[in-house]
């Protein structure tokens, strides 16, 4: 039961962070996981999750570098290769020895094999815990390719030697001889194990699927299960290393999906989509336990006498600052070394500014705390491993002071840069998507008749829901918000004024009498009264002022032979004021640079009508085959609408992309079959 309470508590704690980080989105998701594992552990009591290396290096890491691998771009590899390969080999053997050497003296308390175990865990990037940064500022490109692709391969290369530093640690033996070869024999034999069990499983697939058996649900558990197997394959026959054969496997995976795209569509969708679940429950699984840890750490590293609560964060900060000075010196001088020996070729100049972003924005995360969290609680003669608490302490700390750098600093780094997917792609996207609505509503339109109003009807509801929600969604700072409030009642009192322009008409011809245009007026006069009290108070009571003089100047002994009786008088006639205000409002719109708060207005109005045209239909299977074959129509209008704008320019690339994923989001759904 008490697994169950924490499982559920981490799921929990999953979704916060998601809401969370919509809210405040300049926060890395990583850091309010962590912050909710520290709350949860302190309400808990003393917690400490323990867990074998095996099983956390097969239930977290397995899968994380599996999906690395699957979406591994060859290309980045190719053109960045020398950096890439020396980030992730020589780079991580460097920070696992310069900064072992410095944590053994700064800290003799930890011994030699055990500081280098910390160095190496400390030496893997993790893209990931920067993404909440990177979309909020465009980092360089060819940076993010650069970590992204170090982050595939030293995941592994850190991992392996921190592998070997734990087994030195506890066994109080280590060989170098035997450890070269032990690792090469564990690198390549891994690689090859991962090549071959990936294409072997292809192959299963495949013939699985010549067999007719072509379930998408079987083969996407297929392939979710598949770093797994590999990965144990790997460990416990071979004796290699299951991190690098899942990294191999993944990336054959890539290639046979890019030879499989479309006649395994539907199969791939739904793996995706199953992966990004698990990806994000892994993913955050580990920061939240990395916050479950750091209260038990804390007080067993603080209880310490010999150290200071000052003194624990002091060697957190300097071991931070020793890693980022090595990747820093690294980046400089590697970039700096190439331009000397290559500038003939065009080598760029090494520049402070790129190597310093570069630094930052390899920060560490779910790997390093996966590693650290699997040292062992005691050696091998029996003894308890010696300053755990101090390493799980300092692991934990680097993590963190390493975003909390990256997430200030990386943003002033990048300013001069236009925001990647920031506030103006978002508006611009936004606008489009509103376009797209606005079709999709005109071909409702145009495809109405008198056997499907009713569908018609509903539908263009469904729309102007969407449509208005889109607008309402850019009202996120007060400038906006006030500039919508402005320009919708603008366009309100536009509408107002052609009823009562309609209804006056009818006035003045002695159409009403002076009851029904007294109730006509008075609702009138309700709705104007309630656009914005505020600003339009004293005009509007001026006007109302007005109009009571003229009424009393002018017929109101008037009679109408129905009198108010006949209600169905005064529903007609707001129906057809109402009528007039739509045809002014789409006039009006024609006129406007931002004709989308016209069409707000417009759409209210429309959808007043429908309400006073309402009948008593039901659900039935007519109604929904007759919408079902107007989504379709729609969607061909959207789809059309999309490469429109794409070809005259509205829209780049990306945003078409987006929206034609919008456009196949909703034909999914229409197309979904639930099967039992």
């Amino acid at each position: 039961m008490e697994l169950l309470t924490i499982i559920l508590l981490l799921m929990l704690g999953l979704l916060i962070s998601n809401v969370v980080g919509h809210y405040i989105p300049s926060i890395p998701t990583a850091l309010t996981q962590i912050a909710f594992g520290v709350i949860v552990a302190l309400g808990i009591g003393n917690y400490t999750f323990e867990i074998g290396a095996e099983w956390f290096l097969l239930l977290f890491v397995a899968p994380l570098l599996y999906n690395d691998g699957r979406h591994f771009s060859r290309e980045e590899l190719w053109g960045m290769r020398s950096q890439i390969f020396g980030n992730a080999f020589i780079l991580v053997i460097l920070t696992t020895i310069l900064c072992g050497f410095v944590i053994n003296r700064l800290i003799p308390a930890i011994p030699m094999a055990a500081a280098f175990a910390l160095a190496a865990i400390l030496s893997p990037t993790d893209p990931v815990a920067v993404n909440g940064i990177a979309k909020k500022i465009r980092v360089p490109e060819k940076v993010m390719a650069l970590v992204r692709g170090e982050s595939l391969i030293n995941d592994a290369s850190g991992l392996v030697a921190f592998k070997y530093a734990i087994a030195a640690a506890v066994t109080g033996y280590f060989s170098l001889r035997e450890a070269v070869l032990d690792f090469s024999y564990t690198f390549l034999i891994g690689a090859v194990a991962g090549i071959f069990l990936g294409l072997l499983i292809t192959f299963v697939r495949f013939r699985l699927r010549k067999s007719g058996i072509n379930d998408p649900v079987f083969h996407s558990l297929l392939q979710i299960m598949t770093p797994f197997g590999i990965y144990m394959v790997t460990e416990h026959v071979l004796h290699a290393s299951g991190v690098i054969a899942v990294v191999a496997a993944g990336i054959i995976h890539s290639i046979v999906r890019e030879h499989t795209e479309t006649h395994m569509a539907e199969e791939q969708l739904l793996t995706e989509n199953t992966w990004s679940i698990v990806l994000f429950v892994l993913n955050g699984f580990v920061f939240i336990l990395l916050g479950m840890d750091i209260p038990s750490a804390m007080l067993d590293t603080i209880s310490n006498p010999d150290l200071g609560n000052w003194l624990a964060f002091g060697y957190v900060a300097v071991i931070g600052f020793t890693v980022l000075a090595i990747r820093f010196v690294w980046s400089f001088g590697n970039k700096a070394l190439n331009y000397y020996f290559r500038k003939r070729s065009g080598e760029e100049k090494p520049d402070i500014k790129e190597a310093l972003i570069t630094t930052l924005a390899g920060v560490r995360g779910a790997v390093t705390m996966a590693g650290v969290l699997t040292v062992p609680a005691v050696l091998g003669n029996g003894e308890t491993f010696p300053a755990r608490s101090l390493l799980i302490f300092i692991a934990a700390g680097v993590i963190l002071l390493l975003l909390i750098l990256a997430m200030v600093f990386l943003p002033l780094l990048c300013k001069k840069e236009a925001p990647a997917g920031g506030a103006g792609e978002h508006t611009d996207l936004t606008g489009a998507k509103n376009k797209l609505l606005m079709s999709a509503i005109k071909k409702i339109k145009a495809e109405t008749n008198a056997e499907n109003e009713f569908a018609a009807m509903q539908l263009i509801n469904e729309y102007t829901h969407s449509f208005q929600r889109n607008l309402s969604e850019q009202k996120s700072n007060e400038q906006h918000a006030e500039h919508y409030s402005r320009k919708t009642n603008e366009a309100q009192l536009l509408a107002l004024n052609l009823q009562r322009k309609y209804i006056k008409n009818l006035w003045d011809n002695d159409e009403i009498d002076i009851m029904v245009f007294d109730t006509l007026t008075r609702f009138l006069d309700y709705r104007e009264g309630t656009l914005d009290n505020n600003l339009h108070f004293g005009i509007f009571f001026l006007k109302r002022a007005m109009r009571d003089i003229g009424r009393v100047g002018g017929k109101h002994h008037r009679h109408n032979v129905a009198g108010l009786d006949n209600l169905h008088i005064v529903r007609d006639i707001q129906m057809r004021a109402m009528a007039e205000a739509v045809k002014g409002l789409e006039e009006y719109a024609k006129t406007q640079e931002q004709p989308e708060y016209v069409y707000t207005v417009l759409l209210d109005y429309e959808k007043m009508l429908q309400a006073f045209k309402r009948t008593g239909d039901r659900y039935n299977d007519r109604l929904e085959r007759q919408k079902e074959e107007l989504r379709f129509k729609v969607l061909d209008a959207e789809r059309s609408e999309i490469r429109r704008m794409y070809e005259a320019g509205e829209i780049n690339a990306v945003q078409e992309k987006e929206l034609r994923r919008f456009a196949n989001h909703i034909e999914s759904i229409i197309l979904y079959e639930h099967n039992e």
